[in-house]
């Protein structure tokens, strides 16, 4: 049993950072002091002039695992989390068969338990006629992170569109549902009224047609059925001022029945770099105008947003290099999520303390997670050590993406993450993976 102690290390957790000792046995945090004088058997971690993040949770990733591995597998994109100091990810299901099966479901968990470095959970999906399967999920409260609607374009049968069927899970799901929202007859007219006049789409005319509204008017029919029903409602990728007058911040996370997440690359790129990057930042919502940029910061900095998360979805770039209708919707982007937020707490934009509070703390609460999400004495040793003084640059060299490439390639960071621990085991250090860990499937309180 590996025993590790961070020395001298400044802690940022729960709201504060304090200059403390945590000692690590096993799998879990033994003890957090001022002082921690034990040396025997223990590996000595010098923290001096260092923070210690609780592991980021990122609730919205596609690992493309099974039947879409010349993009990506579990194995790979688990090692590029780790890498960027995510230690516990939650998979989305429009792999290749469809999650849509609690059979098909388990076929990814059994991967993820073979190969994944970081601590996995999978949604189960919906499909216009599958109800009755997706609501036998309630028989699993602790070991499934939700359900999940395409309520606008997916692949494959991922659309859900019928009324019918979103009555049958808001009314019949006793866990979360995450919702994407957007509302494909508005996007279709978008579509078909701008290619009558344009008849060779480009880059920037993503958000042209994946508009504002079409967020919009989908996210609301989301919230009316989860009113309807007093549903557990999480909204994924929100990328519109306007859809922010949906969401509140009277009341604690923990009391929220609906709740709603931001996405990195909203918060980092507008339309304006469509010119540079073209499709390569291409996605779903699509990236919209700066003054949308604007209004998500706000909204997550005064908690209407609750938590940020990458959905994380590579490509190749063979993919990406074709005209509108062919090129694929989005970016690969989890190994420098906290990276690149950290970039914005250089920049004045955000505190450390609400880093871990939207990447973590605010994570395992929306989800119920057990046990993770924080630094505390008896929870798991899920943990990012980053020197913010350490500049790093985003290369071919260091990106761990099967696919190889990063829409922040050349982006210059201020801060590295020198140590990744998942579970008490240090899966990444000094710029290389440990290949040998395996994480845990997360584990769900709900009463």
């Amino acid at each position: 049993m590996q025993k590790y102690i961070f020395k001298n290390i400044l802690v940022v957790n729960e709201g504060k950072i304090t200059n403390k000792d945590v000692m690590v046995v096993g799998e879990r945090i033994e003890k957090i002091e001022t002082s921690i004088n034990e040396k025997s058997n223990f590996i000595e971690i010098n923290g001096e002039k260092k923070h210690l993040f609780p592991g980021v949770i990122d609730d919205q990733v596609h690992f493309r695992e099974p039947g879409l591995t010349n993009k990506a597998t579990i194995a790979t994109e688990s090692a590029a989390a780790v890498a960027g100091g995510t230690t516990s990810f939650m998979e989305m299901p429009n792999t290749i068969p469809n999650a849509l099966t609690l059979d098909l479901l388990e076929d990814k968990y059994k991967i993820a338990s073979q190969t994944s470095l970081a601590n996995y959970s999978f949604f189960m999906g919906v499909s216009n006629d599958n109800a009755e399967e997706a609501l036998r999920i309630n028989n699993f409260k602790k070991d499934i992170c939700g359900l999940k609607i395409f309520m606008g374009s997916s692949t494959g049968n991922m659309l859900v569109n019928n009324h019918t069927t979103l009555d049958k899970i808001f009314s019949g799901s006793e866990l979360l549902i995450a919702t994407h929202c957007e509302d494909e007859k508005i996007i279709r007219h978008n579509y078909e009224a701008l290619k009558a006049t344009k008849p060779n789409l480009q880059p920037n005319d993503h958000p042209i047609i994946r508009d504002e509204e079409a967020c919009y008017e989908c996210s609301v029919t989301a919230i009316q059925f989860a009113k309807k029903y007093d549903s557990r409602l999480h909204i994924l990728h929100i990328s519109t001022e306007k859809e922010l007058q949906l969401f509140g911040n009277m009341l604690p996370l923990k009391d929220k029945r609906i709740t709603a997440e931001v996405c990195v690359h909203h918060l980092h790129f507008t339309a304006d770099d469509y010119e540079a990057l073209g499709y390569k930042i291409k996605c779903n919502p699509a990236i919209k105008a700066p003054h949308n940029k604007k209004a998500l910061w706000q909204a997550l900095l005064d908690d209407r947003l609750d938590v940020i998360a990458t959905d994380h979805a590579p490509h190749l770039l063979t993919e990406k290099d074709a005209p509108y209708e062919q090129a694929h919707a989005g970016l690969p982007l989890v190994q420098h999520s906290l990276q690149l937020m950290l970039h914005y707490h250089k920049e004045g934009k955000i505190s450390l303390e609400k880093i871990a509070l939207k990447m973590s703390h605010a994570v395992a609460d929306c989800f119920a997670i057990k046990d993770r999400g924080y630094i505390r004495e008896g929870y798991f040793a899920d943990l990012a050590m980053v020197n913010l003084n350490i500049p790093y640059t985003v290369s071919p060299k260091n990106i761990l993406y099967k696919c190889a490439w990063s829409p922040l390639s050349g982006f210059n960071f201020n801060a590295t993450i020198e140590k990744t621990m998942v579970s008490g085991n240090i899966v990444f250090e000094n710029g290389k993976v440990n290949e040998f860990y395996r994480g845990k499937r997360l584990e769900f309180q709900r009463f």
